[in-house]
């Protein structure tokens, strides 16, 4: 690889908002040597950033896109350009006109609690007093943020594009890329129609055109372009006289998929209401040709009336006033979606120095600079990015179809009220593990994550819920993708035996001699024990937060099992392989059946021509040996509090393997369980789930999974920094809700002594013990027995501090 200067070449993709915000955000660290490449004319060069309407919300369910959002507005507010501000404070509301919405906003009020956002539930003859214009008779309620505002994006554009100046960056217009530069794997240049760019970093922030400089660099950028309608009104008499450019909230009337902001005394209104309309990024064309074709810019397509109507019809509705004006301009705006709605950001491995700041709005775009400039210059971000990095996608997620009907898809759920457990429909099955036509006899109902099908319970199992009692009632929203079968597939799991389709857990094989040494550096465990022994360890990044929890299995001297959790793992990996180590995903072509509960023992033993006994087989052991005519490897693990194995094998055998077990069961009252009984009981036990309990944001030790790290073992990744923390402020906290019927789902806010104090991470029934549990960050030091509430749909919910674990702490379910 060749060295780079003491202060890196850059050469930045596009002159929108994000990429001016980056290029601020750069050169505010010291690296000034910033080229900001434009095809178009600036400041207004004809992408999203030159139609975009500047509505900022900051309420998110992502604490990641709130925290973007956040300080996108902290940013925007401090700039200003000949005195006029780039952020116009003027607040935001969103209407509910049906029962489910005021839940929803509800929920967006707990969202903001939890992130630190400013907002309340409002009546009303409030949400009439903030916009006169409405009809009050229509509206339940709404959720009134103070905060929020306007983005004046391409004026924002224009004060960092300035500022960046100032520091040693150029901004080059009319130079359209042509090519990208390379050398044993790393960025070396940006060829463009006007000459080549050398650069050690590039950066695309092209907005829509992503994919046509991800094709040029031979990255694929998951990215669908669909245009979106927004209409201007004539002058309203209502508005006559105004001089601002707005003076009421920026306002959601989500129920119709709509959104309205003044121009002062006319109203913009955007739809989602219409058909999607995707756009082919490699057919965009250039500034002038649009102009020739009479766009006004490259992102500006023809406002298509017949999409309109409906929306203009609900408009009236809301707002008398508009019954009797006039559309006296509209157009169909070009930007960005994904197959799941987030960014797209982070340096490809493939190509190293090849960022991407793609699929970024306005509203969050300078908190994303922010972000990627700390990843450049510092080596990480500041907040976790997890949900947003590039390597999140699975190569099934990735095809140019799925994007294109995942990403329509986006569009047309922006203002859906979304259960979280609410799976895609299309394109459904994708992914299937060996086992899908016994679970489909035994009636899974499926939800899905990463592109595979997922049983969270089996119809089967219903006649098992009459012997439990009754259960708490549930709400209408906590009753979504539930069945108390999930109640009833837990207690067969602690009093007998059940299986557990644990396949779309990702396996990954590494192998070389220099596995051992490697991942020894790479995790926080000590590794270095005798072939057969499993270990629980942590992959850290060098400030010691979490990047990820693995279970490393060493079945050989040079042979180890790694279990990871997403495809950025394989990927970090990958990154700091030396040569004579290996590494491969092994998950697409192998299966897992988790066989847990007091009677495993006496399923697998028949089974096996090896000693499953506790003495010979011990807890946080492997081996390689047969179940049946299946040749498997048996790891002795259990993430639901039993005894039990984890039976890998390969793909063509996984049937096979699970007919074996199924079959030897039956005396046994073995019974199929899924996903919704495990969270259950991997919470009673504690067991965190990564990128849900914690992420890079977390260390070690506040995490409470402390005991993965070694600190008297050689130098791993995250260790130094591990030394040179302090006493945690803050803790991830376990809680028992008082009320045995009361149920939260996750990302509530915790409130301690009347104050918002930190939010649950995940939470479940726990049928085991009769109550709730949901894990939180709270202050560290609240003692057990502490009384907290948590906000729950606008209740609040009363909870107590509970020791760890809160079930069998001493492990003799899991050590017999």
């Amino acid at each position: 690889m060749s060295s780079t200067p003491e202060i890196p070449r850059v050469v930045v993709i596009g002159a929108g908002i994000v990429g001016c915000s980056l290029a601020d955000e750069l050169t505010a660290r010291g690296w000034t040597d910033i080229t900001v490449l434009e095809q178009g004319p600036l400041p207004a060069p004809g992408g999203s950033t030159s139609h975009a309407p500047g509505l900022v919300f900051q309420t998110n369910s992502s604490k990641t896109l709130t925290a973007l959002a956040r300080y996108t507005v902290e940013k925007f507010t401090s700039l200003d350009v000949d005195g006029v501000s780039c952020f116009h404070q003027v607040g935001g509301l969103e209407l509910a006109t049906t029962p489910d919405r005021l839940a929803e906003l509800h929920r967006r009020a707990g969202y903001a609690a939890s992130w630190g956002v400013r907002g309340e539930i409002v009546s009303a003859a409030r949400c009439k007093e903030l916009w006169p214009l409405i009809d009050e008779s229509l509206v339940l309620g709404g959720f009134h943020t103070p905060d929020d505002g306007l983005a004046r994006a391409l004026l924002a554009s224009r004060a960092q594009m300035a500022r960046a100046c100032a520091r040693g960056a150029r901004f080059l217009e009319r130079h359209t890329v042509t090519g990208i530069e390379r050398e044993d794997g790393r960025v070396t240049g940006v060829v463009t129609d006007r000459g080549t760019f050398p650069a050690d970093h590039v950066v695309s922030a092209a907005g829509f055109w992503g994919p046509v400089i991800g094709r040029m660099a031979g990255i694929d950028v998951p990215l669908q372009p669909l245009a979106h309608q927004y209409a201007r009104t004539g002058p309203l008499p209502e508005l006559s006289g105004a001089t601002a450019e707005a003076s009421k909230p920026i306002l959601r009337f989500q129920d119709r998929d709509l959104y309205f902001r003044e121009h002062t005394d006319r109203i913009g209104i955007g739809s989602y209401a219409h058909r999607p309309l995707p756009v082919d990024p490699f057919a965009v064309p250039p500034y002038d040709e649009a102009r020739a074709r009479n766009m006004d810019m490259p992102s500006s397509y023809p406002f298509t009336q017949e999409d309109w109507a409906p929306s203009w019809a609900d408009c009236r509705q809301l707002m008398p006033t508009l019954r009797d004006a006039e559309i006296e301009a509209g157009f169909n705006g070009v930007f960005s979606f994904t197959p799941d709605g987030m960014p797209v950001l982070g340096e490809s491995r493939r190509l190293r120095g090849f960022w991407l700041a793609e699929a970024v709005w306005v509203t969050h775009s300078a908190g994303v600079a922010k972000a990627v400039a700390e990843w450049m210059v510092d080596g990480r971000p500041s907040i976790d990015l997890h949900e947003c990095d590039l390597t999140r996608f699975e190569e099934a997620q990735r095809s140019p179809t799925y994007v294109l009907e995942r990403g329509a898809q986006q569009f047309v759920e922006v203002y859906d009220v979304l259960h979280p457990l609410q799976p895609m429909e299309r394109p459904r099955p994708l992914r299937v593990s060996p086992f899908h036509a016994r679970q489909q006899q035994l009636g899974a109902y499926f939800l899905e994550g990463g592109g595979w099908e997922r049983p969270h319970w089996y119809e089967a199992n219903a006649p098992l819920v009459d012997a439990l009692g009754p259960l708490p009632a549930r709400d209408a929203w906590s009753a979504r993708h539930w069945s108390p079968v999930a109640a009833a597939e837990a207690k067969a799991t602690r009093e007998g035996v059940a299986l557990y389709d644990m396949t779309p857990l990702r396996r990954l094989e590494v192998t070389g001699p220099g596995s051992l040494d490697f991942l020894d550096r790479m995790t926080s465990n000590n590794l270095r024990k005798k072939p057969g022994a499993v270990t629980y360890s942590l992959l850290l990044d060098a400030s010691g937060g979490i990047r990820s929890d693995l279970t490393v299995a060493r079945l050989a001297p040079d042979r180890f099992q790694v279990g990871a959790n997403s495809p950025a793992d394989l990927d970090w990996l990958l990154r700091h392989a030396p040569a004579d180590v290996h590494i491969r995903d092994i998950t697409s072509g192998t299966c897992c059946v988790g066989v847990w509960g007091p009677l495993a023992r006496d399923l697998v033993q028949p089974l096996t021509p090896d000693d499953f006994s506790h003495e010979a087989f011990g807890y946080f052991r492997a081996r390689e040996t047969y179940i049946g005519h299946v040749p498997v490897t048996a790891m002795r693990l259990s993430y639901v509090g039993e005894l039990g194995w984890e039976l890998y094998t390969t793909a063509d055998l996984g049937l096979r393997l699970w007919d074996t077990l199924w079959d030897a069961g039956r005396e046994l009252g073995v019974i199929a369980a899924g996903r919704s009984a495990f969270n259950s009981l991997r919470l009673e036990k504690g067991y965190r789930a990564w990128g849900v309990d914690m992420t890079d944001e977390h260390d070690p030790f506040e995490a409470g999974v402390g005991f993965a790290v070694r600190m008297d073992r050689d130098d791993f990744v995250g260790k130094a920094a591990l030394a040179g923390k302090g006493e945690a402020t803050r803790r991830l906290t376990p809680l028992l809700l008082d009320d045995p019927a009361a149920v939260v789902l996750g990302k509530e806010p915790v409130y301690v002594d009347g104050l918002p104090a930190g939010y649950v991470t995940s939470a479940s029934y726990g049928y085991t013990l009769g109550r709730c549990v949901a894990y939180a960050w709270l202050p560290a030091g609240l003692p057990t027995g502490t009384g907290v509430h948590i906000e729950y749909v606008g209740e609040k919910v009363p909870a107590t501090v509970a020791d760890e674990p809160l079930f069998d702490p001493k492990m003799t379910r899991i050590r017999r």
